[in-house]
C-alpha cells in the first residue's frame, strides 16, 4: 500500500484558557496601573485629599520599585493633565535627550543589521543597546516633579512614603519576574551589579515550589527613594543622589555627565486638541506618537456607523489607514523594525473626585533598559541612545542633546462638562494602534471599558502587514487578508503580541471606571473608597 500523506500538526496554542480581568467602578477618584499595588499607593493619596497629580506621582514612583523593567527613576516619559471643568490641556514632556558628550564616532557600525527593537544597522558590542553608552539623561524625576509641583497638594514626603515602602519591602519574586529578568539575564549577567541584584548565584530568583513568593531588594534603590523624600526630588540632578550616578556612570566609561543631571528640566507644552466622537481629543506634544494617531484617527472619521461593535469592514478600514499613517511616519526616520522586540513601558491613569484626569507614560526603552544598575544608587539607567539610527547623516541619526522621536502616546479626551476619558498603553510600537482602538471602541461604538478591554484587537506596526488576534472572527481575518499579510498570534504574556493599554472614563451621571490591561498579570484598576 502507498504510504499515507503526512498529517500537518495543528497550530501551537500556549494557553487555552479564557482570561477576564476585573474592572474598578466607583464615583470618586480612580488610579489604573500596571502594577496593582502601584496603584493603591495612588488611591492612598486622594484618600488623604491629595489630587489626581499626586495619585499619579505616587503611583510613578512605586512602580520604580515594583516594574524595574518597566520603568523608573532611570527613565523618561510624558504625561496628559486636564484639570476638573475643561480648561487647557497640558503636556509634560519629560521625553530623552542625548548627553552633551554623545559622539556618533563612538558607535561604529559592523556591517550587518541588528534585529532588535529597531532594524538599525548593527553597531559593534551593541553598545547603543546595552551598558554605559547607552544611556540619555533620566529625566523621569524631572517629570515628576514638575508635575507634582504644578497640580500636587500633599507634601513630597507623603507622596514618596509608598514607594519607599515598597522599596523597603522588595520586588515580589513571583513567576512573573522570573520570567521578565529571564528574558533579559543574558545581558544582565555582563554588568556586575546587574548580576548580584537580578541573578543571585548566576540564575533568576524564582518561587518557591509551594507556599507564597519572597522578596528582593533592588540594590540601593530604597536609599535612594528615602534620600530624594527627605532632600526633595531635584537632589537626583544636583545633590548626593546625582553626585552618585555620575560618579558611577563616569568610572564604568559613560557619556552621562553631572552637567548633563544639572541641566535636566521637564518642560510643559499646550495640548494638541483636535475634534472627536463629539468630543475634544488631547493629544501629546512633542516627539511621539500624537501625530501619527491624528492621522489615523482623522482616517477613521464616520467608519463607527450604528453599532455597538466594529465590523470586519471596520477592521480591514482600519488597517489600511494605520499602514498609510505609519508610511508616512516612517518616510523621514529610514527602516525600522515593524515586530518590535520586548519593550520596557509602563502607563498609569489617574483622577480625582474633582474631575482632574492625568495620563503618564514613562519608559526605559528596552526591557531592563540599558541592563546596567548603578551601585551606589541601585538605579537602573535607560538605553535611549537605541531611540537613533546610528548611520551617519541620518534623519534620526544621534548628535549632542538631540530628542529622538519615540512612541508613547496618552491621550485625554473632554466633553462638555471636562475631562471624561484618559488613556494610554505600553508595548514600543505597538502602542497606538492599542489606544486608537480603545478610544473608538469605548467613544465611538459606546463599550464599556470592561467590554472594550476584553474585545480582540489587531496590531498594525509598521507600513506592512497585520497581525491578528486569535479570538477574531473567521469573517473578520477574511477581510483583513484580502487587503494583504496577516499573521494570526495569540494575546499573552509573551511573546507580546500587542501593547498593554488601560483606560479611565468618566461617565455623565458621574460614574467613574477603570480598566487596566487583561493580560498583564499585576495590573489593575483601582477605585476611591
Amino acid at each position: 500500500m502507498p504510504p499515507s500523506a503526512p498529517v500537518a500538526a495543528a497550530p501551537h496554542r500556549t494557553q487555552n484558557w479564557h482570561v477576564r480581568k476585573p474592572p474598578a467602578r466607583g464615583r470618586a477618584g480612580m488610579v489604573v496601573s500596571q502594577v496593582g499595588a502601584a496603584a493603591e499607593a495612588g488611591v492612598l493619596m486622594l484618600d488623604a485629599g491629595g489630587s489626581a497629580a499626586d495619585a499619579a506621582v505616587a503611583t510613578a514612583f512605586a512602580l520604580a520599585a515594583l516594574e524595574p523593567w518597566n520603568s523608573g527613576l532611570g527613565g523618561i516619559g510624558f504625561a496628559q493633565v486636564m484639570a476638573a471643568g475643561g480648561g487647557a490641556a497640558e503636556t509634560f514632556d519629560f521625553g530623552p535627550v542625548a548627553p552633551a558628550a554623545l559622539d556618533p564616532g563612538a558607535f561604529p557600525l559592523t556591517g550587518r543589521t541588528k534585529q532588535d527593537l529597531f532594524a538599525w544597522p548593527e553597531v559593534e558590542g551593541d553598545r547603543n543597546i546595552h551598558g554605559p553608552l547607552s544611556f540619555v539623561i533620566p529625566s523621569a524625576v524631572a517629570g515628576y516633579a514638575l508635575l507634582h509641583e504644578r497640580h500636587g497638594r500633599l507634601p513630597l514626603r507623603e507622596v514618596l512614603a509608598p514607594a519607599v515602602a515598597l522599596a523597603r519591602r522588595g520586588l515580589p519574586a513571583d513567576w512573573y519576574t522570573t520570567l521578565k529578568v529571564a528574558a533579559s539575564a543574558a545581558v544582565l549577567r555582563l554588568y556586575p551589579e546587574s548580576a548580584r541584584v537580578y541573578l543571585p548565584n548566576g540564575l533568576p530568583p524564582i518561587a518557591p515550589y509551594q507556599g507564597t513568593p519572597g522578596f528582593f531588594t533592588l540594590g540601593n534603590l530604597p536609599a535612594t527613594l528615602e534620600r530624594l523624600a527627605s532632600a526633595g526630588l531635584r537632589d537626583f540632578y544636583e545633590g548626593e543622589v546625582a553626585a552618585s550616578v555620575a560618579q558611577d556612570v563616569r568610572e564604568m566609561g559613560g557619556l552621562l555627565s553631572a552637567g548633563d543631571l544639572a541641566g535636566c528640566r521637564a518642560r510643559v507644552l499646550p495640548a494638541v486638541e483636535m475634534p472627536w466622537a463629539g468630543r475634544r481629543l488631547l493629544l501629546a506634544n512633542g516627539l511621539t506618537a500624537a501625530p501619527t494617531l491624528r492621522r489615523v484617527l482623522e482616517g477613521m472619521a464616520g467608519a463607527a456607523g450604528g453599532g455597538g461593535a466594529p465590523s470586519p469592514e471596520w477592521y480591514a478600514r482600519f488597517a489600511r489607514t494605520m499602514r498609510g499613517a505609519y508610511a508616512e511616519r516612517l518616510a523621514g526616520l529610514g527602516d525600522a523594525e515593524p515586530r518590535a522586540a520586548e519593550s520596557c513601558t509602563t502607563h498609569l491613569t489617574a483622577c480625582d473626585r474633582d474631575g482632574m484626569m492625568v495620563a503618564m507614560t514613562t519608559t526605559l526603552l528596552s526591557s531592563m533598559g540599558s541592563r546596567v544598575v548603578l551601585p551606589r544608587s541601585g538605579v537602573l539607567l535607560n538605553n535611549g541612545v537605541m531611540w537613533f539610527d546610528p548611520t551617519p547623516g541620518a534623519p534620526n541619526a544621534m548628535a549632542p542633546g538631540k530628542r529622538p522621536l519615540t512612541n508613547m502616546c496618552p491621550v485625554i479626551a473632554a466633553g462638555a462638562r471636562g475631562p471624561e476619558i484618559a488613556a494610554g498603553a505600553s508595548g514600543g510600537r505597538r502602542i497606538m494602534a492599542a489606544v486608537a482602538q480603545m478610544l473608538s471602541f469605548v467613544g465611538e461604538f459606546g463599550m464599556d471599558p470592561e467590554a472594550a478591554a476584553h474585545h480582540p484587537r489587531v496590531d498594525v506596526s509598521g507600513p506592512d502587514g497585520v497581525t491578528a488576534d486569535a479570538r477574531l472572527p473567521a469573517v473578520v481575518l477574511d477581510q483583513l487578508r484580502a487587503d494583504g499579510p496577516v499573521e494570526v498570534v495569540e494575546h499573552g504574556v509573551m511573546p507580546l503580541n500587542f501593547a498593554c493599554p488601560n483606560l479611565i472614563q468618566r461617565a455623565p451621571d458621574g460614574d467613574v471606571t477603570g480598566m487596566s490591561d487583561v493580560m498583564s498579570p499585576w495590573s489593575a484598576a483601582v477605585a476611591q473608597g
